[in-house]
């Protein structure tokens, strides 16, 4: 059955009295009708009517063991189904006060059994007391789902202050090399794509992959260290030039673990990993490390073809943009180095929706 909403604890004004007997219900009526409004229900049935319609009003129950059609027992066990005697107290006010009963009442979750005939000052005590327990903990309860919602927002505040940092860094060392600050936020939105629609994401959480696509903003990040005369060099660079861009995963590690904010954030290590490890190779002919086959980490693998598929299609300074035709041939082909075999196969599986993300960002820039 369902679960019962349960509102905030100034709501509950209301005592849900459920007896076949109306002389007893008067009774207890006239006894709490000074503190409370009153609700009366002459079975389980009535009461389960009541609840349904206004659970966030009842402050307590006062329960009859014997009546027909649903009995206090029975409606106990409804009750504990749907998650009300965690929020409202129920109270047997019984005759039947042997052991049998009360003991499945209290297993139930009962908060008291009271004898008839009552006691006016007694059960005024006992009710009033748990009544205002319950209030208190629901008071205090409201008070930590407050604050922890206050944190949470927080939490995201900063979370989304840290991401902008990032870009902004990797976006300044993008124009810095006279590329588009948009080529870093479209290797992180390839990464997640290939994470989230091939195999190459099975294992990964949600947050896991959140986090490798923002590291994958990253990536270059030690291009900062590269003299302007190699990073903006419109042609071919010559073997030293190379070496010396080459050197620019080294700088990226390097940077990114000498930031304390850094090195505290979730991304780090595959921050730390795809910045050094972008340019390996599956066949091992790639740097700064020469890593061979799976000793690659599956989200530089990741990032290595994101980057590698959108320099392809994107003009640069030293190049005209590619067709995306032209970019997967050369991918396959293994013009622009080796990949994971299997990489490839997930990549062109879905290279198609990539495409149309490419085009619908074009359009929205138009």
């Amino acid at each position: 059955m369902k679960n019962a909403d349960i509102s905030s604890p100034n709501t509950a004004d209301t005592l849900l009295i459920i007896d076949d007997v109306e002389m007893n219900r008067a009774i207890l009526a006239e006894i709490f009708r000074d503190s409370y409004r009153i609700e009366e229900a002459e079975n389980g049935r009535e009461a389960l009517a009541i609840l349904a319609d206004h659970a966030e009003r009842i402050c307590a129950v006062l329960l009859d063991v014997i009546m027909p059609e649903l009995d206090g027992i029975g409606l106990l066990r409804i009750m504990k189904e749907m998650n009300l005697l965690e929020h409202m107290p129920v109270f047997l006010v019984t005759a039947e006060t042997g052991d049998e009963v009360t003991r499945e009442a209290y297993a139930l979750g009962v908060m008291d059994v009271i004898g008839k005939p009552v006691v006016p000052h007694i059960v005024t005590r006992r009710v009033n007391s748990i009544i205002e327990l319950f209030q208190a903990r629901k008071r205090l309860g409201n008070v930590v789902e407050r604050q922890r919602e206050e944190l949470f927002e927080q939490t995201k505040k900063m979370y989304r202050m840290s991401v902008g940092m990032v870009e902004s860094l990797s976006t300044a060392i993008e124009f810095r090399s006279d590329e588009s600050g948009e080529h870093v936020r479209r290797i992180h939105d390839i990464t997640d794509f290939l994470l989230r629609n091939t195999r190459f994401g099975d294992g990964l959480s949600e947050n896991e992959i959140e986090l490798i696509a923002l590291a994958a903003i990253m990536h270059d990040v030690g291009k900062i260290a590269i003299p302007d005369a190699i990073l903006k060099k419109p042609g071919r660079f010559t073997p030293e030039e190379f070496e010396i861009m080459k050197t620019h995963t080294i700088q990226g590690g390097r940077l990114l673990a000498k930031i304390p904010q850094m090195k505290e954030h979730e991304s780090y290590s595959y921050a730390y990993d795809i910045a050094l490890h972008h340019h390996e190779r599956w066949d091992g002919r790639g740097y700064p490390d020469g890593l061979k086959g799976d000793e690659i980490s599956v989200w530089s693998q990741v990032v290595s073809l994101a980057d590698v598929y959108d320099a392809l299609i994107s003009k640069r300074c030293y190049k005209d943009a590619c067709s995306c035709d032209e970019a997967v041939r050369m991918i396959v082909n293994g013009e622009c180095g080796v990949f994971n075999p299997e990489l490839i196969d997930s990549f062109l599986q879905v290279e198609g929706e990539l495409r149309r993300m490419y085009q619908e960002k074009i359009n929205q820039n138009v």
